[in-house]
C-alpha cells in the first residue's frame, strides 16, 4: 500500500498562480471605448486576499483623473461571492468564499472548462465604460478517488482459462480532471492467480480488467478478498480503496458420494407408519445446482418395496410407508440411487430386517437440549461436566409396566432419571470432553419392557474444538551443532511444534525471541531455522536463545523452546608461538637433561585441532623437547669453549586434518664459568733457561711469561706473581702482573743460576692457576750446558696455594700496585660487555636475514646446528690479551 498525502498549499496575499490576460475591444483602444473584454486564469482553492488582476493597469486606464473613476460590479450575481473589487483600483481579489471547481461547475463535462463570469462598470458618466471579466477556474488535486460501493464482488468460474478477462464494473471516480483524474488501479495482495490491466475507452474513462493467471478450483478456495487501489496523477498521487471480493463460481466437476453405501436397519413387526427408518447421506463439493442430488430406488427394488416403504428424493430419508405384518418376519434389501447432474448414480444398500413382535414395543421421543441437526448433537469441549444434552421421553407403556432404560457405549455420558417424573430420562455429560481425544461418541438409548421388546434410539455426539492447547514443540531444548565458517545462509534445522486444536487454531507459525541475535533467520511457515552470515567458533562458541510457537486461535496461545547452536572447530588457526624467536642464557656444563628454556605455544582451534606436538628440526643429538610443557633440554652438559652458541629449529605441528605447523628457532647462548686455569705457553717448561748477560742494566726486560685462558670475561683476565725466589740475590728480577714481562730490577752482581717461580691466575670464582719456573743464568756465555742443566731443579716441591708472593722487602722490590690492578680489571670488565653487545647484535642481524629468506619446502630445509666458527690465528702476544 502506498501512503499519500493531499498536498498544502502556501500562498502570501500578493502571490498570483497563474494569470492569462487577453484583452479583446469592439474598437480600437482610447478613451471613448464603453466596451472591454478581460480573461484571467486562476487556480482553485486560493486563499482569500490572492490577486485576480488589476482592472485598470490591464485596461491602461488614468486613475490620476479628477472626478476619479470608480469600478463596480453591475448585478448580484452567485459568482461575486468569489471575488471582492477594490473601486478605486479596480484591482480583483478572491474573497472569504473558497472557488471549488468541483463544486462550482458540477454539470460541465472536462472539455467544458469551469468559469466565473463578472460585469463591471467604469463610472461617472463621462468614463463610461463596461468590461466583461471572465474568471477561468483551474483544476488542483484536491480530490482522491473513490470508488462507487465499499465492496465490489466479481464472479469468476472456477474454469476459467488462463488469462481470461473479467471487468470490474464499479470504477472509481475523481471529481478532478486531468492528470489529476483516476490513472491506473493495482491489486493489495494478487494471491499469485489475479493481476490487474486498465483499458480506455472513447471518453477517456479507465476500466480495470481482473485477469486469471492461473487455474482456479473453487473447492480449494471459494473465494479471494483482497484490496483494489485507485491511484490519480497528481503530486502528491491520491489514493482510493474498495475491497475487491472475487468469488469463484462453481461449475460441476464433482459426483455425489454416500457417507455409508450399506445400511442395516431393524424393523419391529408393530412399527408404525410413517416412522424414519434412515437418512441416506450423499455429498458433492460441488454448490447450487451443480451439488442438487436426487435420491431414487433402484430398478430392481420390487413394487411391494416400494409400497412399504418412501424415500424422500430430495432428503434421502427413508420412512416406512405401509404396516408391517406383525406376526412375520421377514428380510427387505433397497438399493438406493443418488443421481447429480451429469453423473453416473452412486450406489447405496439398505438392509431391513423386521423381527416378529408379540406386543407393541415402547416409542421413545428425544428432545434435544444442545444443538442437534440430522441426529448428531454438537457440543462444546469448554462445555463443564453435566452439561445437558437431551431429554427422552418414554410412551407406549402400560401403566403397570415396568419400563428399563440403560445407556449403552463408551463415553463421558450418563444417562439418568429426570428428578420425579416417570419415564423421563436426562441425558448429560459426566466429565469435560477434549476434541483432541476423541471428537465423536455413538451412544444407544436401549428401553425394555417387561415383555422383553426393546427400542434402540442411536444418539451422535459430535465435540466441537476450542483453542485450548498451546503449541507444544518436539524438543524444549533444541541442540543444533554446525560447522564454523559454514556458507552463509545456511540450513540450521526444522523446528516443529504441534497444535493438537483444529482447522486454524491448530495452524502455528514460528518467531524468533527477543534475545536471538540478528544473524539468524527464522521461517514464520515452515520453521526453517538458518544462519545468515558465517560463524567463528573461536569468536563464540555458542548461541542460545528462545524461539517461539504461536497458533491462530482466538485467543492466542504459545510456547517457547531454547535453541543451542554450538559450533564446531575447524582447523583453520595454526598453532603460533607466543615470540617470533627464543633466546636463552644457559651458563656452561649446565647438568644434562636440565630445563634450559620453555617455549610457549598456542592454537586458537579446540579438540584435536588445537593440540600441539613440538619436534625439534636439527640438533636432536644434542636437544630434545617436552611435547607437553615446552621444556627444551641437552642431553648432555655444554662446554662453551667447543661451542658457545647453539641455532636450535622447533616445529610446532597441531593434531588437524590436514596438520597445520610453524616454525621458531631458539637460540641457546652458553655463559662461561670458570672451568679451565690459565695455560702457560711460554717456557714451554720448568727445565728450560735463558742466558742473561751480567752486564745487562737494570730495566732492561729480560724475557716474559706468556698464557691464555680458554674462558672468558674476569673468568680469562690473568694475573702474573712471582711467587718464589732461588737466585743468589733477593729482589734482583721483578715481573709486571699484567704482561708477565721480567725485567731486571739492580744490577748483578753474581753469575750463576737465579730460578724464579712464577703463579699465573685468572679473575674467576673460584680463581684457577698454574705455576711455571722461570730459569735465568747470569753468565756471559753457555760453555757447559751440562752443568747448567744439572742446577736446574727437578721437581716442584711447592705448595702453590700456600706460599704467598715473595715480599721479603729486598731493596728495589716493589709490591704491584694495587689500584692499577683494579683499573685493569674494570678495562676487562668493560670489553666484556662490549664483546656480549657485538654477539647479540650480531645473532638478530642474522635472524632477520634468515627471516628475510624466501620459505621452501619442509623437505628441503637444511639447518645447520653449529656455525662454523673459524679460529683466526693470533701470535702469542694477542692472545694472552683477550
Amino acid at each position: 500500500m502506498r501512503n499519500t498525502k493531499r498536498g498544502t498549499y502556501l500562498h502570501s496575499k500578493r502571490e498570483l498562480w497563474g494569470l492569462f490576460i487577453l484583452l479583446l475591444y469592439t474598437s480600437p483602444l482610447s478613451c471613448s471605448s464603453n466596451f472591454s473584454h478581460l480573461i484571467y486564469k486562476i487556480k482553485e482553492g486560493l486563499p482569500k486576499g490572492t490577486l485576480i488582476g488589476a482592472i485598470g493597469a490591464d485596461l491602461k486606464l488614468d486613475l490620476s483623473v479628477n472626478p476619479p473613476r470608480s469600478f463596480n460590479l453591475e448585478l448580484k450575481t452567485a459568482s461575486q461571492q468569489y471575488v471582492n473589487l477594490n473601486n478605486t483600483t479596480g484591482e480583483l481579489f478572491t474573497s472569504a468564499v473558497e472557488i471549488d471547481r468541483e463544486a462550482l461547475c458540477a454539470e460541465s463535462h472536462e472539455g467544458q472548462g469551469c468559469a466565473i463570469f463578472l460585469d463591471v462598470l467604469i463610472l461617472p458618466q463621462q468614463y463610461f465604460q463596461l468590461v466583461k471579466v471572465k474568471i477561468l477556474i483551474e483544476d488542483v488535486n484536491d480530490n482522491r478517488p473513490h470508488f462507487p460501493v465499499d465492496e465490489i464482488r466479481v464472479s469468476v468460474p472456477e474454469n476459467a482459462p488462463v488469462n481470461a478477462r473479467f471487468a470490474v464494473e464499479q470504477s472509481a471516480v475523481d471529481p478532478d480532471i486531468g492528470i489529476h483524474s483516476v490513472q491506473t488501479y493495482w491489486l493489495v495482495n494478487d494471491y499469485g492467480v489475479f493481476t490487474l490491466d486498465v483499458e480506455e475507452n472513447e471518453g477517456g474513462e479507465l476500466t480495470p480488467f481482473l485477469i486469471i493467471t492461473e487455474s482456479l478450483d473453487r473447492e480449494t478456495q471459494a473465494e479471494y478478498v483482497t484490496d483494489i487501489i485507485a491511484e490519480d496523477g497528481g503530486s502528491p498521487q491520491l489514493l482510493g480503496t474498495a475491497t475487491l471480493r472475487i468469488i469463484i463460481t462453481d461449475v460441476n466437476d464433482n459426483c455425489p458420494k454416500f457417507a455409508e453405501s450399506l445400511v442395516n436397519v431393524t424393523l419391529y413387526g408393530n412399527a408404525t407408519k410413517g416412522m424414519q427408518l434412515a437418512h441416506l447421506q450423499a455429498y458433492d463439493p460441488d454448490e447450487g445446482a451443480n451439488a442438487l442430488i436426487k435420491y431414487a430406488f433402484s430398478e430392481r427394488v420390487t413394487q411391494e418395496s416400494r409400497i412399504l416403504f418412501h424415500l424422500d428424493t430430495n432428503t434421502g430419508v427413508l420412512k416406512l410407508a405401509g404396516k408391517i405384518d406383525n406376526n412375520t418376519g421377514k428380510l427387505y434389501k433397497l438399493i438406493v440411487l443418488a443421481n447429480g447432474p451429469t453423473c453416473i448414480p452412486e450406489v447405496a444398500t439398505v438392509t431391513v430386517h423386521v423381527i416378529k413382535q408379540l406386543s407393541g414395543p415402547p416409542a421413545v421421543i428425544p428432545r434435544y437440549i444442545a444443538s442437534e441437526k440430522d441426529g448428531v448433537v454438537s457440543l462444546s469441549e469448554s462445555e463443564p461436566p453435566f452439561s445437558p444434552i437431551a431429554f427422552f421421553t418414554i410412551k407406549n407403556t402400560e401403566p403397570q409396566q415396568k419400563i428399563e432404560c440403560l445407556l449403552e457405549g463408551a463415553g463421558p455420558f450418563r444417562l439418568v432419571p429426570y428428578e420425579q417424573f416417570k419415564n423421563e430420562y436426562l441425558l448429560e455429560t459426566t466429565e469435560l470432553l477434549d476434541y483432541e481425544q476423541q471428537q465423536d461418541y455413538e451412544m444407544v438409548v436401549v428401553v425394555r419392557n417387561a415383555h422383553g421388546l426393546v427400542v434402540n434410539t442411536v444418539v451422535k455426539v459430535h465435540v466441537l474444538d476450542v483453542n485450548d492447547n498451546a503449541p507444544v514443540f518436539k524438543q524444549s531444548f533444541i541442540d543444533i551443532t554446525v560447522e564454523e565458517n559454514n556458507p552463509p545462509n545456511t540450513f540450521l534445522a526444522q523446528l516443529q511444534a504441534i497444535d493438537a486444536d483444529s482447522e486454524c487454531r491448530g495452524e502455528v507459525y514460528y518467531l524468533l525471541g527477543a534475545d536471538a541475535p540478528t544473524v539468524f533467520d527464522l521461517d514464520r511457515s515452515t520453521g526453517v531455522l538458518t544462519v545468515s552470515t558465517s560463524l567463528d567458533r573461536e569468536e563464540k562458541e555458542t548461541y542460545r536463545f528462545m524461539v517461539r510457537a504461536v497458533d491462530r486461535g482466538t485467543p492466542r496461545k504459545e510456547s517457547i523452546a531454547t535453541v543451542i547452536i554450538t559450533v564446531q572447530d575447524r582447523n583453520d588457526n595454526s598453532p603460533r608461538f607466543i615470540n617470533k624467536d627464543f633466546t636463552f642464557f644457559v651458563p656452561e656444563n649446565f647438568p644434562g637433561f636440565g630445563e634450559i628454556g620453555v617455549l610457549t605455544v598456542t592454537d586458537a582451534d579446540a579438540g584435536e585441532n588445537g593440540w600441539v606436538a613440538l619436534s625439534i628440526l636439527n640438533g636432536s643429538d644434542i636437544f630434545v623437547i617436552d611435547t607437553g610443557r615446552g621444556a627444551l633440554r641437552a642431553k648432555t652438559p655444554l662446554d662453551r669453549e667447543q661451542q658457545g652458541t647453539y641455532y636450535v629449529w622447533i616445529e610446532a605441528i597441531d593434531g588437524g586434518e590436514p596438520a597445520l605447523s610453524c616454525i621458531t628457532m631458539v637460540t641457546v647462548l652458553l655463559l662461561d664459568v670458570n672451568d679451565n686455569p690459565p695455560t702457560v705457553l711460554f717456557p714451554q717448561s720448568n727445565q728450560s733457561f735463558m742466558l742473561v748477560l751480567p752486564n745487562t742494566l737494570p730495566g732492561t726486560s729480560i724475557t716474559e711469561v706468556y698464557a691464555v685462558d680458554r674462558d672468558t670475561g674476569m673468568n680469562a683476565v690473568i694475573a702474573y706473581s712471582i711467587i718464589k725466589r732461588t737466585d743468589g740475590e733477593p729482589g734482583s728480577f721483578d715481573i709486571d702482573p699484567y704482561t708477565g714481562n721480567i725485567t731486571l730490577r739492580k744490577a748483578l752482581s753474581n753469575r750463576g743460576l737465579y730460578s724464579l717461580w712464577v703463579k699465573v691466575r685468572d679473575h674467576g670464582q673460584p680463581e684457577l692457576y698454574s705455576t711455571i719456573l722461570v730459569n735465568l743464568f747470569v753468565n756471559e756465555t753457555v760453555s757447559n750446558e751440562t752443568l747448567i742443566q744439572s742446577l736446574l731443579p727437578r721437581s716442584v716441591d711447592i705448595d702453590h696455594g700456600e706460599l704467598p708472593p715473595d715480599k721479603e722487602g729486598r731493596k728495589g722490590e716493589q709490591v704491584p700496585n694495587m689500584c692499577g690492578e683494579y683499573q685493569v680489571l674494570l678495562l676487562a670488565l668493560t670489553a666484556t660487555c662490549l664483546g656480549l653487545f657485538l654477539t647479540v647484535v650480531s645473532l638478530v642481524t642474522y635472524i632477520c636475514c634468515k627471516k628475510r629468506k624466501p620459505k621452501k619446502k619442509r623437505l628441503d630445509i637444511e639447518i645447520p646446528l653449529k656455525l662454523n666458527h673459524e679460529m683466526v690465528d693470533k701470535n702469542p702476544m694477542e692472545i694472552s690479551n683477550i
